[in-house]
């Protein structure tokens, strides 16, 4: 049995700028990504409530609504939220916030994803969770790393698998949600496992790892599996 006598809390997530090969994680803040962020969402809110339809929040009515929802989220420090840029000081692409942050048995998820259109099915979309997963598991040391979705949500769970989270299971009616029920499907990954995860994310991403075209030689979760043995 793991002696965790010593195991002492966690730090939060710190506010630390994460440079990859495509793209860049910033600390959010509403002055510098707020018009970006909105945009790269869909900037009209029908489209950017297409794109959050499995959030739980209630839709928004505009950018200055997303803002106070943001905002709010991250003053309560319910959300340590990590805006998405292209590499080399481009355009905002998406988001993503550390929450349910559990310090003292260093537990922490990943949730609130939301990658706009510029970066769906694109290299960015991997890295991000890459750079995302090092600063929790390297930097801070947490123990587990959690993905929850919405059980109808099918694409957010083959999102979780392709990375290299473990499914858990559906903890059923566990929210009221845009005034339905909602069952969340629960994944992790822990710290044992993380050491192979991140072997095959940098694998992957090695730019030789892609054709002349862009495209992949390799899946993901190939590397991973091979990585296992």
């Amino acid at each position: 049995m793991e002696d965790l006598s010593r195991f002492t809390p966690r730090l939060r997530p710190q506010p630390v700028h994460q440079r990859g090969i495509s793209v860049t994680v910033e600390p959010y803040d509403v002055h510098d990504h707020g018009a970006g962020l909105w945009q790269a969402l869909g900037r009209e809110p029908a489209a950017v409530n297409a794109l959050l339809q499995y959030f739980p929040n209630q839709d928004f009515t505009g950018r200055r609504d997303f803002d106070a929802w943001l905002d709010e989220q991250n003053a309560s420090g319910q959300y340590v939220t990590r805006v998405f840029r292209r590499a080399g000081g481009g355009e905002i692409v998406g988001m993503a916030s550390y929450m349910r942050i559990d310090e003292r048995n260093g537990v922490i998820e990943v949730g609130a994803v939301a990658h706009g259109p510029a970066m769906q099915r694109s290299v960015m979309a991997t890295e991000v969770h890459y750079l995302m997963a090092r600063h929790a598991f390297d930097d801070l040391h947490y123990r587990r790393y959690e993905w929850k979705c919405h059980n109808e949500n099918a694409k957010s769970k083959a999102s979780a698998a392709r990375l290299g989270f473990t499914f858990e299971g559906v903890f059923r009616k566990h929210m009221v949600a845009k005034g339905r029920n909602r069952d969340t499907a629960w994944f992790s990954m822990i710290d044992e496992e993380w050491p192979v995860i991140r072997a095959a994310f940098e694998a992957w991403l090695s730019p030789e790892n892609f054709d002349g075209e862009g495209r992949q030689r390799r899946e993901l979760a190939e590397i991973r599996a091979e990585l296992a043995q």
